[in-house]
């Protein structure tokens, strides 16, 4: 307990003296603006050429590991077994990335995915380290 006493005594006087110093000073910082107000011409017929590139979507349902030899076996009526459980939201993929989380609609009697969960950018950039 005694320590812990004269650790915080020391972290204490750091912080005053720190606080004494006069090796800070003050800096003004810009506005900020609407970057998207600032796009140049040349800028934007790039980003409309980025925007035409087709991807990849795709939604999984889940996914299993089966041995060739059952792979064969496989017909009509068959089974497969998933490892997700019944009710789970379906991954969305874009080129193969897990960009958001969904659930099966039908629309128009077509089926189609309602997002429900969308990853964040930064969340999408840990998962590829």
């Amino acid at each position: 307990m005694a320590d812990d006493k004269d650790t915080m005594d020391e972290w204490a006087a750091a912080m005053a003296e720190a606080e004494g110093t006069d090796g800070a000073e003050a800096v003004e910082l810009e506005e900020l603006r609407d970057e998207k107000a600032d796009i140049t011409v040349d800028e934007k017929r790039k980003l409309d050429t980025i925007l035409d590139i087709p991807v990849t979507i795709s939604m999984e349902v889940g996914r299993a590991k089966i041995s060739i030899r059952n792979l064969l076996q496989l017909n009509q009526g068959s089974v497969v077994e998933l490892e997700r459980v019944a009710g789970e939201p379906l991954d969305v993929l874009v080129n193969g990335t897990l960009i958001a989380h969904g659930e099966v609609v039908v629309v128009n009697d077509k089926f189609g995915i309602r997002l429900t969960d969308v990853i964040s950018q930064i969340e999408r950039i840990k998962k590829l380290r």
